[in-house]
């Protein structure tokens, strides 16, 4: 091989390896700082709650548990707009 194209290939080679290092950087950064999973926490409480409702829902209209589960609520949710939540 000639000089020429030695050169250019290290050249090449050099550049991309340093824009790879910076890409990597740049991603390290994000993780760290948590921004990439900003708001995700949000979405899953989201989910947990919907599936709550969903269950107590469905055992408030057909048991009779569901019916003390929703009386204890009231009941909890009173206290509380009472302002003697004891």
């Amino acid at each position: 091989m000639n000089r020429w194209v030695v050169r250019r290939y290290t050249d090449a080679e050099i550049w991309l390896r340093d824009r790879t290092d910076r890409l990597a950087a740049r991603i390290a950064d994000r993780s760290a700082d948590g921004s990439a999973d900003r708001g995700q926490t949000s979405f899953e409480y989201l989910g947990i709650a919907v599936v709550i409702a969903v269950i107590i829902g469905v055992l408030a209209g057909t048991t009779d548990i569901g019916t003390k589960i929703k009386d204890g609520i009231n009941s909890m949710i009173d206290k509380i707009t009472a302002g003697n939540g004891k």
